[in-house]
């Protein structure tokens, strides 16, 4: 089956959900007109439905080729990229005075959604040259964005991030990469980087790699990086492309999914060193690549929707043709659509509530990002940025989480046929697998919400979002629609126990560390499931007070209760994990070395 991106859903998440429209009449989008959101998502998933979605399976089963250190694409894939450059898609969100378009991040985040339904391993390659223009646009000198800067907006030279090494991997201190200054201003870069996304193909012409590697002088570990600017192809003073520059993928990796995108191992230095450009201040590279990998990681986390989308969309079409067995009580002949079956509608309506929770949580992390630079005045940007970094660990981990939960449900939807190719759901599953990986492991996301997010200024940015789930859920209470079930109560319940979870580690942290990190992943897992609750119930609030959303509002109300009680349900056992669990944890050696 092919894709359609679910407009609706999305604008309600993206505009009552995520608070775009708070936002924009709030007056914190300046002269963006909010009426054309509807437009660009509408073009977006007709250019995903008719070039990207069709190219999804080509990719999965051609997959990629090395020769003479360049990478060969699957079939169709120069030409699709071609056409995406071509139509704007890669300048949407990209700063005007450089070519791009200047619209919200937020918009571009429901355009990353589509892309990564549609065709997950395409998108991967769009999603890091936006990385790509942020570090560049924030950090690097005037006259590197007049070479590079519009060429990566445009798409015409995509980019890449280049961090991960044989020994440092999430322990970024560990690289080894070398960079030597030389007499011009710029630098020459020998080493090698493993696992590096899009690090070589045929798709354009030009490549822009940002490459973290550390000086002679440099200080040990992270406080000794530096991050650098490497054309796979220098650039003549007239803008035309000329000698290759010393970069090669000496290898690619044969993975479980993502088979179409490619993931190369990169070789600097065997002709005297790639020619590189410093990005920011020489040791200060972390910072720098801090700025690409924010936004990479709440990247990540759509492309979690985005799947869990996709396996949703192919098991509800699939759960409407099989049949097999009978409705209960039904009489006669026949077998009717397995869709009838009680656990079977369960497991369809956990597929849509988690994406569905999932797609707001991002959405909302792109608001919260956008503001943090839009709102005119300076303490409104510093809460929205306080914001936006108490939930891009949220949005990185619960949402790549879902991506596996959800597509892992396709398969079983599937059946038997779901464990074979065919079908497309085993694929789904496959691709899934890498999001809570890269990009910074769902571990490391955990870690970061518990020791940085949940610490920061005494837990004042957790407060603050916690005063306004109690809100919606005393609005919820207030509505006295029946359709909401036990939802205010379930969603009040989870709230407390968040609350109460969030003060044991914040007391924790500070006095007994390990405790605190024993209890960091089922932490998230409990901050993502009421957050993702209260997000949908607001919503369906949202639902019954439009007139284009009224005839809908009973299946957001619907969906709102499932997800409230089936899965926010969930956040007093998960309280229990985080305080009661910790001992366990840490007395685990016995166990495990014995």
């Amino acid at each position: 089956m092919t894709y359609r991106a679910p407009i609706n859903d999305m604008l309600l998440a993206l505009n009552h959900g995520a608070g775009l429209q708070a936002a924009v009449e709030a007056g914190h989008y300046g002269d963006f007109d909010a009426d054309i959101t509807a437009a660009v998502l509408e073009e977006a998933g007709k250019f995903a439905s008719d070039v990207l979605a069709p190219l999804n399976r080509v990719g999965d089963e051609n997959g990629i080729k090395l020769d003479n250190g360049g990478v060969t694409t699957a079939p169709g894939w120069p030409d699709a990229y071609r056409r995406w450059t071509a139509a704007g898609w890669n300048a949407v969100s990209g700063p005007e005075a450089f070519g791009g378009q200047g619209l919200p991040l937020a918009i571009n985040a429901a355009c990353t959604e589509i892309w990564s339904a549609s065709n997950v391993a395409f998108g991967l390659c769009p999603l890091l040259t936006l990385s790509a223009i942020e570090a560049l646009d924030a950090h690097g000198t005037d006259e590197l964005k007049k070479i590079y800067l519009d060429k990566l907006i445009s798409g015409e030279w995509p980019g890449t991030m280049q961090l991960t090494e044989p020994q440092a991997g999430s322990d970024v201190g560990a690289l080894r990469t070398r960079a030597e200054r030389a007499a011009d201003g710029s630098y020459r870069i020998s080493g090698t980087k493993i696992f590096i996304t899009y690090g070589d193909h045929d798709m354009s012409d030009n490549i822009v790699h940002f490459v973290l590697a550390r000086l002679p002088d440099a200080p040990p570990g992270t406080k000794g990086i530096s991050l650098f600017l490497i054309p796979k192809f220098m650039v003549n003073p007239d803008g035309t492309l000329g000698a290759r520059n010393d970069i090669y993928a000496s290898g690619i990796e044969h993975k479980l999914g993502m088979h179409a995108a490619p993931t190369c191992t990169m070789t600097m230095g065997d002709k005297g060193g790639a020619v590189g450009y410093l990005i920011g201040e020489e040791n200060r590279g972390m910072q720098c690549m801090f700025t690409m990998m924010n936004q990479a990681r709440l990247g990540v986390g759509l492309e979690g929707v985005g799947i869990a989308d996709r396996a949703y969309q192919q098991a509800l079409a699939f759960a409407q043709e099989r049949r097999q067995g009978r409705a209960v009580g039904k009489t006669g002949n026949g077998s009717d659509p397995i869709i009838v079956h009680p656990d079977v509608k369960r497991m369809l309506m956990q597929m849509r509530a988690l994406t569905a929770a999932a797609r707001t949580i991002c959405y909302a992390t792109a608001v919260a990002l956008d503001v943090s630079v839009r709102a005119r005045d300076v303490k409104t940007r510093g809460l929205a940025a306080a914001r936006a970094a108490l939930l891009t660990p949220i949005a990185k981990a619960f949402s790549t989480d879902i991506g596996n939960e959800v597509s892992s449900i396709g398969v079983q939807i599937h059946g038997g046929m779901g464990f074979i190719e065919e079908t497309g759901a085993a694929q789904h599953y496959r691709d899934a697998r890498i999001t809570p990986i890269y990009e910074g492991t769902n571990g490391i996301q955990s870690i970061d919400l518990v020791t940085r997010k949940l610490a920061a200024n005494g837990g004042a940015s957790v407060w603050t979002l916690l005063d306004e789930l109690t809100e919606t859920v005393s609005r919820v209470e207030a509505s006295n629609d029946p359709g909401f079930g036990t939802t205010g109560s379930k969603l009040r319940d989870a709230v407390a126990s968040l609350d109460r979870t969030s003060r044991w580690l914040l007391e924790r942290i500070a006095s007994v560390p390990n405790d605190a990190l024993a209890g960091a992943t089922p932490y998230l897992r409990l901050f993502g499931s009421t957050l993702g609750g209260c997000m949908l119930a607001s919503e369906a609030l949202a639902a019954r007070n439009l007139t284009e959303a009224a005839a809908d509002a009973s299946r957001h109300v619907t969906l709102a209760r499932f997800f409230a009680e089936n899965i926010s349900v969930q956040a007093t056992a998960l309280e229990r994990a985080v305080i009661d669990g910790a001992d366990a944890v840490n007395a685990a050696d016995a166990v495990l070395l014995a």
